[in-house]
């Protein structure tokens, strides 16, 4: 059975249309709560007990591998942010002279700066795929162009499961593959997309994965997740956190230094992981997305936006083929006479929350919204086209 609008969930007022998850999600109740009883807890640390500085962590990182399907959650750690995940892989990556690491045009920006300083210390080259300029199947012309960039001297390929601000989809199964005939890592960064879209590790088999954890996975600003393939299991981290040792649930014995990390990528966590209030919000905010699922998700998505999407591409904005395309996540690219400064004032007042990315009006949906949100919204841009 199709998933419902899930809003009651959700403390969203009824006068305000949030557009704009893949900015900052809003908390649903039970994330709240449990950030409300963490918080509590605190107050009386004395009952807190040492269990609590691990055994969370442990199901939080469960969860995430159950979600991406990863066989081993002793390959997933806790991160602050895409840009300690990112700067961690960079910091156990060796290039030649010469070597490319590939990216696509208009990356997010902590996607981009790491590779930038990376080919500068190797006396590297990094690789931009532009995106068409022509309109017609640009997707698939996109990702045609990605592939046949990729050759033997592509060192790494670093980029999302989507396009962080027009959701064109990336052949990521194709891009895997011709990376491993060259002999190249694939670095994903899936903040845009895991939670909404259906990914799995064991498919792709990526050297590694990052995500920022306050988008899609509904968790508190400040959390992230990272997926660490066989490539890294004998890699440096980027601190010398203690409870990535062996044996560091022995507070007591914590004086007797250990050398060993716990297993595979249980080193790259970041210090202070067991951090009491974000990893109760986290452990709720990503059962509940297990139980939507992706797929689901995807599917409420192109539901509910599909009417707009139509009413859009006949006021002339240019919208990207729906098969190319994810549905939680779109550009919406207005014709050239549109005043955008008029269009954002027509937004703040009647309460529509969307981001505006580069050329595009960035639209980012959940099971929060309706058809009616979606009408709202391109009405509102109707009635400035109807102005110029």
């Amino acid at each position: 059975m199709p998933l419902q609008n899930q809003k009651q969930l959700f403390s969203i007022p009824e006068t305000v249309t949030y557009l704009n998850i893949a900015s900052l999600s809003p908390s649903f109740k039970a994330i709240e709560e449990a950030g409300i009883r963490a918080i509590k807890e605190k107050s009386k640390p004395f009952l807190i007990p040492s269990s609590h500085f691990f055994d969370p962590v442990i199901e939080v990182k469960k969860l995430f591998a159950k979600l991406i399907e990863a066989p081993d959650y002793n390959r997933v750690v806790t991160i602050p942010s895409v840009s300690y995940g990112l700067g961690t892989v960079a910091n156990n990556i060796t290039l030649n002279k010469g070597d490319e690491v590939l990216v696509i045009e208009e990356q997010f920006p902590s996607n981009i700066y790491v590779w930038k300083r990376l080919v500068e210390k190797y006396d590297a080259t990094l690789k931009v795929v532009k995106q068409p300029n022509s309109k017609l199947n640009g997707g698939k012309q996109w990702n045609t162009n990605i592939l046949e960039a990729i050759t033997d001297n592509t060192a790494l390929v670093a980029m999302g499961n989507i396009h962080w601000a027009n959701g064109t989809l990336f052949n990521l199964k194709a891009i895997r593959e011709k990376t491993k005939k060259h002999n190249a890592l694939l670095i994903i960064d899936g903040s845009q997309s895991l939670g909404a879209l259906p990914f799995s590790v064991e498919d792709i088999q990526p050297d590694a994965l990052i995500c920022a954890g306050y988008k899609w996975l509904f968790g508190p600003y400040g959390s992230g997740y990272a997926y660490f393939s066989s490539y890294f299991d004998n890699g440096t981290p980027l601190e010398e956190n203690w409870s990535n040792r062996l044996g560091s649930e022995n507070l007591s014995g914590l004086t007797q230094y250990e050398d060993k990390y716990k297993p595979l990528a249980n080193r790259y966590s970041v210090g202070e992981s067991g951090n009491f209030i974000y990893i109760q919000m986290q452990i709720e905010a990503l059962k509940q997305v297990i139980e939507w699922t992706p797929v689901a998700i995807q599917d409420y998505c192109k539901t509910i936006s599909k009417d707009a999407v139509i009413e859009l591409k006949k006021l002339g904005c240019h919208i990207e083929n729906n098969e190319d395309r994810a549905h939680h996540l779109f550009g919406v690219e207005l014709p050239k006479n549109v005043d955008k400064e008029l269009l954002k004032a027509e937004f703040v007042k009647q309460n529509i929350f969307v981001s505006f990315r580069g050329n595009y009006i960035r639209i980012s949906c959940h099971l929060y919204n309706t058809a009616e949100d979606f009408k709202k919204l391109s009405n509102g841009i109707a009635s400035i086209m109807q102005t110029v």
